[in-house]
């Protein structure tokens, strides 16, 4: 083939990444770019309007995505990603609101903001990578981080109770709560794709391997004998209750769509009643006439 008629290969979601940013910064073996990839993907097949969606993230390994996506993103002070996108949603309710972050900053420093948002059923989507510790600064016990792991402030094992995060969602209110590993690359794209086109409060949790830190110091392997590891734990069961689907040290991972129902968002609501109390006087907020 002649220089001239060779045609330049083009990553398929380049138009969906900060192409001048890559390489990315997470270390070899890290699913975080896996999770952002199906993200990408999920994103190409949607429908949306891109000039209308928005990404934010916390502090944290995971935070770095809104830095490496082609959206509008805002990276956020530590725990307050949420309430961030809580007010973009507000303020503009035709944008779709993605969060972006690590089970760190959404379900520990920023736990109380997780479960509000909820709650209120604010129409948000929220993707969680959880790799079960506090992985930017040290390998520090979160509040995802298995009973008897061994981590950098718990040398002898970790002896707090973790949160069940698809149980936590499901009862503060979610409408879509759903858990894969990173290695289910597919379905965390459909999932993303579901939730996407969800009204309300949707939750997909990603579990991935933090190979620098966590699964050296509990010696779950690396590359792709750590690849396997994570893929042998899982088990599919879609519609499991969430009470049942507790992640314990070593054991079994509950993978699946737990939850996909419909009811009323915060701005659904807030009209309804306005509507009833003030009659005609009021036009519902981020309705277009």
């Amino acid at each position: 083939m002649k220089p001239e008629e060779r045609v330049e290969e083009r990553n398929p979601i380049e138009d969906f990444l900060r192409m001048d940013r890559i390489p990315h910064i997470w270390c070899p073996g890290c699913g975080i770019g896996t999770v952002v990839t199906s993200f990408a993907e999920a994103m190409k097949k949607s429908e949306l309007d891109l000039d209308k969606v928005a990404v934010v993230s916390g502090i944290g390994c995971t935070g770095r995505v809104a830095g490496y996506v082609k959206f509008d993103s805002f990276h956020t002070t530590h725990g307050r990603a949420i309430p961030f996108a809580t007010g973009l949603k507000l303020a503009n309710p035709e944008l779709k609101v993605v969060v972006f972050s690590g089970d760190g900053d959404i379900a520990g420093i920023g736990g109380n903001h997780f479960i509000h948002a909820a709650r209120r059923n604010m129409d948000i989507l929220v993707i969680c990578v959880n790799n079960f510790n506090y992985a930017m600064t040290g390998g520090q016990v979160a509040a995802t981080t298995p009973l008897t792991a061994n981590l950098s402030t718990a040398p002898f094992g970790n002896f707090e109770y973790p949160f069940n995060l698809a149980y936590l969602a499901d009862a503060c209110g979610a409408t879509y709560v759903a858990r894969w590993t990173s290695l289910h690359i597919r379905r965390v794209t459909k999932s993303i794709q579901e939730a996407l086109a969800k009204r309300g409060f949707s939750f997909i949790e990603v579990i991935t391997p933090c190979v620098t830190l966590y699964a050296r110091r509990n010696r779950l392997g690396d590359g792709l004998n750590l690849l396997k590891y994570y893929y042998d734990k899982s088990e599919m069961k879609h519609g499991a209750d969430t009470r049942t689907v507790d992640i314990d040290f070593q054991g079994k991972i509950i993978v699946g769509k737990f939850v996909d129902k419909d009811k009323p968002t915060f701005l659904e609501c807030m009209n309804t009643h306005l509507q009833k109390t003030l009659g005609d006087k009021y036009v519902p907020y981020g309705v277009k006439p």
